[in-house]
């Protein structure tokens, strides 16, 4: 959940509910391979308005143990977890079809994430 308005600059480009951004991850979930999405294994995802440390560039985040880093001792611990964070995305966007492409990056970057695909790959592959 957001906290701390002061720091976060409130003007965007688009205005959109967290219900109809919701809609949009949901989306972009949908247009993911069943293939693909039945290989993750204990990861939620979640949108949030900001991130809590107030970064105002940060659309998506993954946090937890890719597929790849996972061995024999993986076991008993929390969910990974994907946010996409809405207030940066629409800051960035100008237009809804903006938010729906930029949305669908964003999911796609973080899942590709939790298969171990690192930033690097990503940006070299058109997803960064």
């Amino acid at each position: 959940m957001f906290r701390g308005a002061t720091s976060y600059p409130r003007v965007v480009a688009v205005e959109m509910t967290s219900e109809r951004f919701e809609e949009l991850v949901a989306d972009a979930l949908d247009r993911i391979p069943p293939a693909l999405m039945s290989m993750m294994d204990n990861v939620v995802i979640l949108v949030e308005d900001a991130p809590e440390d107030g970064d105002q560039n940060l659309l998506g985040l993954y946090e937890g143990y890719a597929l790849t880093e996972r061995g024999w001792e993986y076991g008993g611990v929390l969910p990974d977890k994907i946010t996409i964070f809405r207030l940066p995305t629409l800051r960035i966007c100008n237009t809804e079809d903006e938010v729906v492409e930029e949305v669908a990056i964003t999911v796609v970057h973080e899942i590709a994430h939790h298969f171990g695909i690192d930033d690097a790959r990503l940006h070299a592959l058109g997803w960064g």
